[in-house]
């Protein structure tokens, strides 16, 4: 079974997701200065900031939100390889795509549903900080759940295609 036809889609899918986890690299980088920032500011001038602390909040969110994809295309999740590792490729790449049809993709259509209205209020009341002096736009970030959920849906329904030709090849006699 040839991928050929859905080859330009796969493309497209894996550089939205290296992007994200590209910009995700980016927000990791800033979340560490700016926590250096913050403790250099606690210890060395007795200051602190509410909108600061928020942003570390922010920053430890979008990164790991934005990666999820990016991790799952460069094959960083956690598997349980004690099993997997003797099996053959064809086993493995059906347990994969078995797991990817009845476990990732599921989660991520339940999650996108679930985080749908939570975000679409938030976007309404146009929701910020209850904290005086915090970050105004929490909507942003919590838009970053449904994101999240398609860009995983969708780099999980690369996999399981990648997956089909090995699944599915015939022995060699």
């Amino acid at each position: 079974m040839g991928l050929s036809r859905v080859a330009p889609l796969l493309r497209a899918v894996d550089a939205v997701n290296e992007a994200a986890g590209r910009l995700a690299g980016v927000l990791a980088a800033v979340l560490v200065a700016l926590v250096f920032g913050l403790v250099l500011a606690r210890y060395a001038f007795n200051a602190g900031s509410v909108a600061a602390q928020e942003a570390v909040l922010w920053l430890h969110a979008s990164l790991f939100l934005l990666g999820l994809g990016y991790t799952l295309r460069h094959d960083g999740h956690v598997r349980v390889d004690v099993f997997s590792q003797r099996w053959s490729a064809k086993a493995q790449a059906r347990v994969t795509l078995a797991a990817t049809l009845a476990l990732l993709l599921p989660f991520c259509v339940f999650m996108l549903a679930m985080s749908w209205d939570y975000v679409a209020a938030s976007w309404s009341a146009r929701e910020g900080s209850r904290d005086p002096g915090g970050l105004p736009g929490w909507y942003l970030l919590k838009a970053l759940l449904p994101v999240s959920a398609a860009l995983l849906f969708l780099q999980g329904v690369a996999l399981a295609l990648r997956s089909l030709p090995a699944a599915f090849a015939r022995e060699a006699r």
